[in-house]
């Protein structure tokens, strides 16, 4: 018996490694961050940004790849987010990336989200080629997929004009802070701060993203 269980540890020390936070602060970017129209993963029809803003109080825009675990995690924080304070002026929107839309539509329905999201790319060759891309190198985050990112706009002060909608804002390069965030999005709602509560609890490090799908050890997004 002792043989098997031996056997067992070193099959999983082959395959397994310490996977990593990739939770990130909320920081103060400048940014050009620019209007967008992309279509609605679920429908097809034509999603414009600046509209979606309007009547709001701060609209969170958060870019993912479907197949990334830090994406996975961080669904749910976003979907209780939207549930939470969507009538309080929150908008929330997703953009998926790096995968074809009937993978970000299934992903979208196993991870119960239910705020609208729009598609920028299809392909994991066009990880170089997206705003997304861009964005997020201009703020410093090095991560090779950036899954998720963070963006929050404050509707009241996007620019009326023009394609460019803020040129300073906050940006998460990573998963969220679930209470940091929070905290932030009650502010920008005018709602009273809440009992600090404790820490969304992980029973398990998230792992980076990877573009190999067919590996259980994961590259560094």
């Amino acid at each position: 018996m002792k043989y098997l269980f031996a056997s067992i540890f070193l099959l999983i020390g082959t395959i397994v490694v310490p996977a990593q936070n990739e939770q990130s602060p909320l920081a103060e970017k400048e940014i050009a961050y620019k209007n967008w129209k992309y279509k609605d993963v679920r429908n097809g029809d034509e999603l414009n940004l600046r509209k979606l803003a309007e009547g709001k109080k701060l609209v969170m825009v958060v870019y993912f790849a479907p197949w990334c675990p830090n994406w996975q995690h961080d669904a749910p924080i976003a979907e209780r987010l939207y549930e939470t304070y969507r009538n309080n002026g929150l908008q929330v929107v997703g953009v998926g990336e790096y995968s074809a839309v009937d993978s970000i539509r299934t992903n979208l329905s196993e991870m119960k989200v239910t705020f609208p999201v729009v598609y920028e790319s299809q392909s994991r060759d066009d990880r170089q080629k997206t705003s997304h891309y861009e964005y997020r190198k201009s703020t410093g985050d090095t991560r090779n997929w950036g899954s998720p990112w963070y963006i929050f706009l404050e509707p009241a002060k996007l620019e009326p004009n023009g394609d460019i909608l803020s040129r300073k804002t906050s940006v998460v390069n990573g998963e969220i802070i679930e209470t940091e965030v929070e905290k932030m999005i009650r502010e920008k709602l005018g709602l009273p701060a809440k009992a600090a509560a404790a820490a969304l609890g992980k029973s398990a490090e998230i792992e980076p993203c990877s573009t190999d799908s067919k590996k259980n050890v994961l590259d560094k997004p």
